[in-house]
């Protein structure tokens, strides 16, 4: 059985997975997490930022937070 995005059981078939959605949407049925899967995930993603920051050097840093700044502030907007 194939496994959603968060480690959660999906029927194989298109059909079925249409009707599972459906329900988990209308409350008739629940999805089931595996508790394991998801914590460990977390946990990965918890140290991904720390890990990266200590591997760069400040000058890296600079170039990645420049270009972020660039990206969030250089949209334009649709009120103007």
């Amino acid at each position: 059985m194939p496994k959603g995005p968060r480690g959660e059981k999906r029927p194989a078939d298109v059909v079925s997975a249409a009707i599972m959605v459906g329900k988990i949407a209308t409350g008739e049925a629940e999805e089931t997490l595996q508790p394991l899967v998801a914590d460990a995930q977390r946990q990965g993603g918890l140290k991904g930022g720390k890990a990266r920051a200590v591997a760069l050097d400040s000058d890296t840093r600079s170039i990645i937070a420049q270009k972020a700044a660039k990206a969030r502030w250089g949209k334009k907007r649709g009120h103007d």
